[in-house]
């Protein structure tokens, strides 16, 4: 019995990622999400000083 036979094994290690050449259609689209994601959290940032859209679910009539 060897030490290493119970217990967890060691993973294998990942291959490196080469590092890949961006064109300038992949640029525009990675600028226009990084915009779409800066717009999407300036309008969370509106709606949340706001309060609720709907005044309620029941209305109520004014008679009794």
């Amino acid at each position: 019995m060897s030490g290493r036979e119970g217990g967890k094994k060691k993973p294998l290690k990942a291959p490196k990622k080469d590092s890949k050449d961006f064109d300038e259609d992949d640029m525009a689209f990675k600028q226009k999400q990084k915009e779409q994601a800066k717009a999407l959290e300036a309008a969370k940032a509106n709606a949340s000083k706001k309060g609720p859209l709907v005044g309620g679910g029941i209305k109520k009539s004014g008679k009794k």
